[in-house]
């Protein structure tokens, strides 16, 4: 996976959780299977960030991005900012 697909992925993620957050003001909120995919698509959301930050990273440090991968759900939800 190179950049542009990791950008591509983070744009139809973030769209599909804009309409679902549409759908929850519109609704007064979110059924349990909308709340655990909107769930799922954050950290979904956080794994392509981190990933695409890795791996221009490496590119930055003559690195090869291709050796960077998706890190745990529990790993990248763990990170401090």
């Amino acid at each position: 996976m190179d950049d542009e697909q990791i950008i591509d992925d983070i744009g139809d993620l973030v769209e599909e959780e804009r309409a679902l957050r549409g759908e929850a003001l519109g609704q007064g909120g979110l059924d349990a299977a909308q709340q655990a995919r909107l769930k799922e698509l954050e950290i979904r959301l956080d794994q392509c960030w981190d990933l695409l930050r890795r791996r221009r990273a490496a590119t930055e440090f003559g690195g090869d991005p291709d050796t960077a991968r998706v890190q745990p759900a529990d790993e990248v939800e763990g990170y401090e900012s």
